[in-house]
């Protein structure tokens, strides 16, 4: 078995990070670690201590003193903990989602968070998804992909998940929010998204969940070789 084997995974929101990074990490029998719930997880406590998420010194000070774990069950299903306590499905929660770019934006924030993420990763055998995982995280992974789809194929994509989980949205909510964080995450100074030059690109709209990991597994197959 090779000691080392780093999949980064990126992409806008609604591209199919999660659920893909999931299911590569199943096929292959390693960690995933959804750096996007762990920035969920420390705005959840910057907005529970009501510290300014515009005192980036206090934020930066905020996550030094946290833990965060993400813990997979039986099923590959990601549980988030934030100091002890399981937030999995406070994190997604809408006034959540609105505020994480005030902190992702943030050098110090992002700096103390990749120590983090690298630190989740410590096995040397793991599938990270976020925005810049290929870029800053690990710009040495061993492979690298960058999901992306249609506008129309995200938002639908996020209305149906919010729907599923009981939340009363509509569309136009939904757009406005993929439109603010896709503006905030490709025009930020630190980090912004992008695809890293040695990335696969893959376009999925119109695709299962099943071909767009078939896709990366046959990639990752050439690793071998």
């Amino acid at each position: 078995m090779k000691d080392r084997l780093i999949i980064a995974i990126d992409g806008p929101a609604g591209s199919g990070k999660s659920t893909v990074a999931r299911q590569v990490a199943r096929r292959m029998g390693i960690l995933y670690v959804d750096t996007g719930a762990m920035y969920r997880a420390i705005t959840l406590k910057a907005l529970r201590s009501h510290t300014s998420l515009r005192d980036e010194k206090a934020l930066s000070e905020l996550v030094a003193e946290t833990n965060i774990d993400l813990k997979i069950d039986g099923d590959f299903g990601l549980s988030v903990y934030l100091d002890g306590e399981d937030v999995t499905e406070e994190i997604r929660r809408q006034y959540v989602t609105n505020n994480v770019k005030h902190l992702a934006c943030l050098p110090a924030v992002r700096e103390r968070m990749v120590v983090l993420q690298r630190h989740a990763s410590r096995s040397g055998r793991a599938v990270l998804e976020g925005r810049d995982i290929g870029t800053v995280v690990f710009p040495d992974a061993d492979f690298k992909v960058f999901l992306d789809a249609s506008e129309e194929e995200r938002v639908n994509r996020r209305y149906k998940e919010l729907r599923l989980k009981g939340y009363d949205v509509n569309r136009d909510e939904i757009k406005r929010d993929v439109d603010s964080r896709d503006t905030s995450d490709k025009t930020r100074e630190v980090a912004p998204l992008k695809k890293a030059v040695d990335a696969v690109y893959i376009d999925t709209t119109g695709l299962t969940i099943e071909e767009v990991t078939d896709k990366i597994i046959k990639g990752l197959e050439s690793l071998k070789r």
